[in-house]
């Protein structure tokens, strides 16, 4: 199971929302860059990184410093925020990011997303961010009448490398990994899944662990409250 220490950029600076209210953000470092480093030293080999800023208006104001990241701590990067065209997907991948992801533009332009995962094979995920059983796009701003499993289904043809399925309610709450809804998508959708949203201790860690319903999980709040030390965690690595 692949460990994914998450960073989630805002102005510059590390960030993690409540519940994707952009009304309720915590700082938690201001140099995003040393919060990577710190990953990277204790052992991690991936970051899930997002640039809010990007999400919320389509285009980055957050690319020196993740530019800064990925040519200096070589993690394997997997980036998503507002990247909505193949000519910013194919910027992203030449500057070094393993797994762009993809969300809004997966929804609204699925001919694109095609045309992604048959020019970058292996390299495309889509985000799938999920507010009572719905699809939100456009930093959850935007609530849609699309169903998580109906989606989900499409993209089997795709040739999406994985699935991020965020449970909105959950995310920053801390209030424990939606296993029931993670054991229905994996019954039946044939695409690994990266769980993100509701990690509460390292107990959701070694459940997830143990029950293989996913390729890897997504970890942000319980990291920065300290409510995982990154020690307990990178066991897991």
């Amino acid at each position: 199971m692949i460990i994914f220490p998450a960073i989630d950029l805002k102005d510059g600076k590390c960030v993690r929302l409540y519940k994707g209210d952009f009304n309720k953000i915590t700082i938690f470092n201001s140099f995003p860059y040393n919060q990577a480093l710190q990953f990277k030293k204790k052992g991690f080999t991936d970051l899930h990184l997002v640039d809010l800023d990007g999400a919320l208006k389509g285009r980055s104001k957050n690319k020196r410093v993740i530019i800064k990241i990925i040519k200096n701590t070589n993690l394997n990067v997997q980036l998503g925020g507002g990247i909505r065209t193949l000519k910013q997907i194919s910027f992203w991948i030449k500057n070094g990011v393993s797994t762009v992801v993809v969300g809004t533009m997966a929804i609204q332009n699925p001919k694109i997303l095609k045309k992604a995962c048959d020019l970058f094979p292996g390299r495309i995920a889509v985000a799938l961010d999920v507010r009572n059983n719905f699809l939100a796009i456009k930093g959850w701003v935007k609530q849609t009448k699309i169903k998580l499993m109906d989606f989900s289904k499409k993209l089997e043809d795709f040739g999406v490398s994985r699935i991020i399925y965020t449970d909105i309610n959950r995310d920053g709450t801390k209030t424990g990994v939606n296993f029931s809804q993670l054991k229905k998508i994996v019954a039946k959708v044939n695409i690994p899944l990266v769980v993100s949203g509701g990690v509460s201790n390292i107990k959701d860690i070694k459940k997830l662990h143990k029950t293989q319903l996913c390729e890897g999980v997504i970890i942000g709040k319980a990291i920065y409250d300290k409510s995982i030390s990154l020690n307990e965690l990178k066991k897991f690595v």
